[in-house]
């Protein structure tokens, strides 16, 4: 009987081994499926993230571009091993995996050690390898989330060994040191040497000291050991004693290191000349936080930075590939300059924010900008209105209108009516459009375009266009970079055309190069974490497009230094309180229906700029503001601080030019008018073109789709200047068109929060998607 029952014993237990093994060999195939294929190591520090940091144009530090884990900012710089000290790396190696240049990512005797800790009922602790360690914190993190299992147990293993024959002891432990998490950094949570180095200590991993290594050492299984000093000193010490014995150190090192008094940031510690701590304290908790990690100077500017950098290059290398960095054109000096403007900017309608921008003007170099109202120490909203907020320029279009009557062989004394006009227009009111001046004054005689210009004058200004035609006109503004369509007639001339200040500062720029446009750039220089260059603008010059001769670029420009110093206040001048100094001031004022926005774009011979102010949401201001008093002062603070310190220098006139006196010098006294020389007759070239039919429908705002490639009809809403979702109320929808280069900046909230009890309004998202009714609005008045 005995002998049948250890049969069947025997039989069971064999029975029980084959389907055991039967069991682990199914699951180990299943597992050995699903297994990340480890050449991704390679690619890790894509994976990883970067910060990716800007500098000024004189080498000053602006800020980082910086990573996420999910919703975590994360502060890494990836480094090579000859950029870490040994002491580090002998510290690491000495106090995570001491034969970790003897296995092949799997120690036998560390899994031996926890074979015996679960034979006799002790918790598992240790015996991973660093390859076990990156593999668990690299290529399982996602699948896993350091949660203990078999199949991650098993994948770990596997991975390791296929790791370990692929890549080199150094590249694990190169990799090993850049994925390390060190703790909280406040605004970002610090992974890698380099941020721990910088953050415990503010060093780089290349001059740590024995002493620190062992510290940063000692936090890598429990970086909240940072708060338990108490428990971190004798860790160290049995740290160095074993360095000591694998031969990382001599003894007379460690006892240096023993003595060498280390002050991690936000500690108060004492030592006795044997290196016995007598007191530690921590005192300030915040100390090892990161905040210039995330501390932008010029957010709004950065921002734009960021857009050119993931066009240019890509989202993976801006915040893979070790980071980048970014050499920029903006310049400290101007840049305080527009700041302290707005900030010292009183005397805005209620409710008004407003957006600055300064480039300059020879090589389309932004050199300053604001996208906020700033408002003492307080981060301005995030949305940037200097080149993101596309508005209604108003008259700040007629410069460019009247150079283009100039370049088509008009001159200044060409005299047009200013008398009530009425077109024929499809969609307006009574089938005609009728355009008025600001506030109704009408002068009922005929005026020179130069006098015309100094008014603002409406009547005018649409007669002109007519003239010249819409097709001529078009062509003109779409080589200066605006967008406009042949739906918005010539209510174009008057400014019912939107764009943001800093392309108007662009388009503005060629009335004082010589007649060259060239696209707002904000990137000089571009190289990786180890300064190979990606980009050099040096390289790849900006030629410029001509848009001008520069006699009619001077014939312009003459024309907008007329309306800052012909008239004065009493005689109706608009852009008076722009002028500052000795310096010589040429720009336009504008004004929007409603009044919704102000403009002033204006120049000197070293810079030009624009100055928008309105309210975010958009909506009216009150009718006693004007761009004049409201703008003006505003820009010419900001310029007058740019300046200082400059050499007065007077714009570049070519030759070709002649001056004669203004008639009615009654109305413009004492004023001259530059004339084409009749030798440079040429120079006025631009061919009109015959305006094609059907008819013009004149429309405020709307835009119809066009056949531009390079831009997009969207539907933003008017709150938020975003791309509208099913959430938007369709009253606040509105169609415009945008540059698909600056199409990210519109995007929506990634993870949009409804009210609970919110439901999608079913109008909102066919008006979301651009299936909207035809609205008929009244073509704009433009105001001065």
């Amino acid at each position: 009987m005995v002998l049948r029952f250890l049969k069947f014993l025997t039989s069971f237990v064999l029975a029980a081994l084959v389907a055991a093994l039967g069991v682990a060999a199914m699951y180990g195939l299943k597992w050995a499926r699903e297994l990340p294929d480890y050449r991704e190591l390679d690619n890790l520090t894509r994976s990883l993230g970067s910060e990716t940091r800007i500098y000024a144009r004189d080498g000053a530090p602006l800020g980082s571009l910086i990573p996420k884990v999910g919703d975590q900012a994360i502060s890494r710089t990836i480094v090579t091993l000859n950029e870490i000290s040994p002491f580090m790396v002998g510290a690491l190696i000495s106090n995570e995996d001491r034969r970790f240049f003897e296995h092949y990512g799997l120690d036998p005797y560390g899994l031996g050690r926890q074979v015996q800790r679960v034979a006799r009922g002790d918790s598992v602790q240790g015996g991973s390898t660093l390859t076990n360690q990156l593999v668990k914190n690299t290529l399982l993190l996602d699948e896993y989330q350091q949660a203990r299992t078999p199949d991650r147990k098993f994948k770990e293993w596997i991975l390791s060994v296929q790791v370990e024959r692929s890549f080199t002891k150094s590249e694990i432990l190169q990799t090993y040191l850049n994925t390390i998490y060190w703790g909280d950094g406040g605004p970002v949570e610090l992974y890698g040497i380099y941020s721990a180095a910088q953050a415990y200590f503010r060093t780089t991993p290349k001059d740590l000291t024995l002493g620190q290594a062992a510290y940063l050492t000692v936090l890598v299984p429990n970086a909240g050991r940072y708060f338990r000093y108490e428990e971190v000193r004798p860790l160290m010490r049995v740290l160095l004693s074993r360095m000591v014995e694998d031969g990382w150190i001599t003894q007379a090192q460690m006892d240096a290191a023993w003595r060498e008094k280390v002050q991690p940031r936000g500690w108060q510690v004492t030592y006795d000349d044997a290196g016995n701590v007598k007191a530690a304290k921590l005192v300030d908790r915040t100390a090892k936080e990161l905040k210039a990690v995330v501390t932008t100077r010029a957010p709004h500017f950065t921002q734009q930075v960021e857009q050119e950098l993931v066009r240019r290059f890509g989202r993976d290398v801006v915040y893979g590939s070790g980071g980048l960095r970014v050499y920029t054109t903006l310049d400290p000096k101007v840049q305080s300059a527009a700041e302290t403007a707005s900030r010292e900017a009183t005397g805005l309608p209620p409710g008004a924010t407003l957006a600055a921008t300064v480039i300059n003007p020879y090589n389309g170099e932004v050199l300053g900008m604001i996208g906020q109202k700033l408002r003492g120490t307080e981060p301005p909203a995030a949305w940037n209105n200097a080149a993101q907020g596309q508005r209604q320029i108003g008259s700040t279009i007629k410069p460019l209108l009247y150079t283009t009557a100039l370049s088509t062989g008009l001159s200044q004394s060409h005299r047009e009516e200013d008398r009530p006009v009425s077109f024929p227009c499809t969609g307006c009111k009574n089938g005609v459009y009728e355009p008025k001046n600001f506030e109704g004054a009408t002068t009922y005689r005929d005026m020179t375009i130069r006098e015309a210009l100094d008014r603002s004058l409406n009547l005018v200004t649409v007669r002109l266009a007519d003239r010249i035609g819409l097709q001529t006109f078009f062509g003109k503004i779409r080589e200066l970079g605006l967008q406009t369509n042949d739906g918005t007639g010539l209510a174009a001339a008057l400014g019912a055309v939107e764009t943001t200040p800093v392309k108007m500062a662009a388009a503005y720029a060629p009335f004082v190069n010589g007649g060259l446009y060239r696209a707002p750039r904000y990137i000089t220089r571009v190289t990786d974490a180890r300064g190979a260059v990606l980009f050099d603008v040096n390289s790849q010059p900006a030629q410029g497009k001509r848009v001008w001769t520069p006699q009619v670029a001077w014939l312009g420009l003459d024309m907008i230094r007329g309306v800052v110093n012909d008239l004065n206040e009493a005689q109706g001048g608009l852009a008076g309180r722009a002028k500052f100094g000795e310096w010589p001031v040429a720009g336009k004022t504008g004004t929007s229906n409603g009044p919704k926005d102000f403009w002033f774009v204006g120049t000197t011979p070293l810079y030009t700029g624009a100055v928008w102010v309105g309210r975010q949401q958009g909506g009216d201001m009150p009718i006693y503001y004007y761009s004049g008093y409201v703008n003006a002062p505003i820009w010419r603070r900001m310029m007058e601080l740019a300046h200082q310190g400059q050499a007065l220098r007077q714009f570049s006139e070519p030759p070709g030019i002649q001056y004669v006196d203004a008639p009615d010098q009654q109305f413009l006294p004492n004023v001259k008018l530059a004339v084409l020389d009749p030798n440079y007759r040429d120079a006025a070239n631009t061919e009109v073109q015959a305006d094609a039919p059907p008819p013009t429908l004149y429309r405020e705002t709307t835009y119809r789709p066009g056949n531009d490639p390079d831009s997009l009809l969207v539907s933003l809403d008017r709150t938020t200047n975003r791309l509208a979702t099913e959430f938007t109320p369709p009253q606040n929808i509105v169609q415009r068109r945008v540059q698909l280069e600056d199409l990210p900046g519109y995007a929506p909230d990634e993870s949009p929060a409804p009210l609970q009890d919110e439901q999608a309004d079913p109008e909102a998202v066919k008006a979301a998607r651009g299936v909207t009714g035809t609205t008929q609005s009244v073509p704009p008045v433009s105001a001065p």
